[in-house]
């Protein structure tokens, strides 16, 4: 986690300090779930393609993100994958009144390396620890991480949680978790939909109940630190028909 902050502070210190000229040329700067980086970076692709400069994408785990904000880090916009470390950015007083709005939903999955021919159901007592044998079960940190808490409380609901705590292999983010799957270190992992479909090294093992955890929904504000000219017209591109067809291809609902 000090890593990962470290990394995301370095950028923005970097933008922050750039020649005024190259700061002009820049877009703004988004902070996204890791979850988001194959479809935001379609959709800033297809708004630079309209002739706005590309706004710099910065990813990583949502808690990571909202810590950086909270410290004061310069950014324009804001993308979570859940409302609680966007409830903690707004207590902190970070937020651009009236902008925050929740832009997409998803869904939470179980997947194994591509080979494996596993499939299990989850569902109520559902033999995962069993499935795991001596292995791990790779989630994005179950007490600060979106995915990971998804997955606890999923886990938690459906009356395995106590099996299978002593077996997780907690990671800094979801595609930190999926890593773990892709390169066999781990035989299962818990994942969302939209991050295992952007993969070709795992597959997706059962789908977990939309019921056994809270909603999954990604909310999108802007930061009353911005300044950038087009942050508020990025923001209302990601609503837009276009925009949303983008989140759509790569698996996304939206709410």
């Amino acid at each position: 986690m000090i890593a990962i902050l470290r990394r995301i502070g370095f950028l923005l210190t970097l933008l922050l300090l750039a020649p005024p000229a190259i700061a002009q040329e820049r877009g703004p700067v988004v902070l996204a779930a890791a979850s988001l980086q194959e479809s935001l970076s379609e959709a800033a692709d297809a708004w630079a393609a309209k002739g706005h400069p590309k706004p710099v994408l910065s990813f990583a785990a949502s808690s990571a993100l909202a810590r950086q904000v909270i410290a004061g880090a310069p950014a324009d916009l804001f993308l979570s994958a859940d409302e609680p470390w966007m409830d903690a950015v707004a207590k902190a007083g970070m937020l651009r009144a009236g902008t925050r709005a929740t832009l997409l939903g998803n869904r939470l999955v179980l997947i194994a390396p591509a080979a494996s021919k596993l499939r299990l159901t989850p569902a109520r007592g559902f033999p995962i620890a069993r499935a795991l044998g001596s292995g791990r079960l790779a989630l994005a940190d179950p007490d600060a991480v979106p995915a990971g808490k998804y997955a606890k409380a999923a886990l938690t609901h459906l009356g395995v949680w106590g099996g299978v705590a002593a077996k997780v292999a907690p990671a800094e983010n979801v595609r930190a978790a999926m890593a773990l799957v892709e390169r066999g270190a781990a035989p299962l992992g818990i994942v969302y939909a939209t991050d295992a479909r952007a993969s070709k090294a795992v597959r997706v093992v059962g789908v977990f109940p939309a019921s056994s955890h809270p909603p999954i929904r990604y909310p999108v504000a802007l930061l009353k630190a911005s300044r950038h000219k087009d942050a508020a017209a990025f923001r209302a591109f990601l609503f837009s028909r276009e925009a949303r067809a983008i989140f759509a291809r790569h698996g996304f609902s939206h709410l």
